[in-house]
């Protein structure tokens, strides 16, 4: 007799991805999501340029945006260590002189950093920045040749059909070593969050990746996202023909669901459990040595009960 693998529920899935569940860079991605009137008490800075962009404090942590190139370089710093450094991005010529992971969409973007004022300052006395968000807002992507998601992924399906919401992509997202954990990335989402609520953004894009670039290596995860967290059709998205890597490498009923999350990344965790979509289709960037997935969170699809069951709200960390 063959003992087959239960099909879990959407309910099921949720409930897998419990705090106990999960690592605790995940379990943080809910904590602030509870959205209250406050909340846009806390942004209003967005709207001032000349004033600090603030957007909330936890201890000696404090998450705000960019506020000029020094900042964004700093963020760029950041981004270089933490990809092509000490992780598997390869570097080309340019960007080991000027050891910054930089592109063209980092002018168009804001920048979403995460400073520590206890740490050693920088050599001309800016505070340290231990964590960062690429943001783009769906306007400036129009004017400016799209996403950079669109690189990948064909994205004119989704907004074709959703052509009265604004889309918010995340990017380049990145933490210390030493600060990967509940504290910090609490205060990224925080400030996501923020900025999300205060420029009424409808829904949230972007890749996640994973480690590697051999997808049959990433069988047991890749398969687990096509089979149980797959968009519905109104919100599906595939990448490019050319470079599309089918993610369903398993049958459904061979898969152990447990084993499954266990092998996710913590941010993926963290965007399943909000209540995101993932993409049909992955694809592998050599470049940065991952194969990524498409993420897609319609604020309306984050899921209320998981934000009661923590019940924190998006002013927990206001300045």
């Amino acid at each position: 007799m063959h003992n087959r693998q239960q099909t879990p529920s959407k309910p099921r899935l949720l409930q897998m991805l419990r705090p106990e569940t999960v690592g605790i860079a995940a379990q943080s991605a809910i904590t602030w999501l509870k959205p209250q009137q406050k909340l846009f008490q806390i942004a209003t800075a967005l709207d001032q340029p000349s004033s600090p962009v603030t957007l909330g404090r936890l201890g000696s942590l404090e998450v705000r945006l960019a506020q000029d190139k020094r900042d964004v370089k700093l963020a760029q710093k950041l981004r270089y260590k933490v990809f092509y450094k000490d992780g598997t991005a390869i570097a080309d010529a340019a960007t080991m002189l000027a050891r910054r992971d930089k592109d063209a969409f980092d002018k168009i973007c804001d920048h979403l950093l995460v400073i520590d004022h206890d740490a050693k300052p920088t050599l001309d006395g800016r505070h340290k920045v231990v964590g960062t968000y690429r943001l783009l807002r769906h306007e400036l992507a129009a004017r400016h040749g799209g996403f950079y998601t669109e690189n990948e992924f064909d994205l004119a399906p989704i907004m074709e059909r959703h052509a009265g919401l604004r889309f918010l992509e995340l990017g380049r997202s990145c933490v210390l070593p030493p600060y990967r954990n509940k504290r910090t990335v609490e205060l990224l989402w925080h400030g996501i969050w923020t900025y999300v609520r205060r420029h009424q953004f409808d829904v949230m894009i972007g890749c996640a990746s994973f480690e590697g670039t051999d997808p049959d290596r990433l069988a047991l995860p890749l398969s687990f996202l096509h089979h149980f967290a797959a968009a519905p059709e109104n919100w599906r998205a595939r990448p490019h023909a050319s470079r599309r890597v089918d993610m369903n490498r398993m049958a459904k009923e061979a898969i152990n669901p447990k084993i499954a999350l266990r092998e996710l990344p913590p941010l993926i965790k963290g965007y399943l459990r909000l209540g995101a979509y993932i993409g049909d289709g992955a694809v592998v960037d050599h470049q940065f040595g991952t194969t990524d997935v498409l993420i897609v969170m319609p604020v309306s699809a984050i899921n209320a009960r998981y934000i009661e069951h923590f019940g924190q709200d998006a002013t927990r960390h206001a300045a």
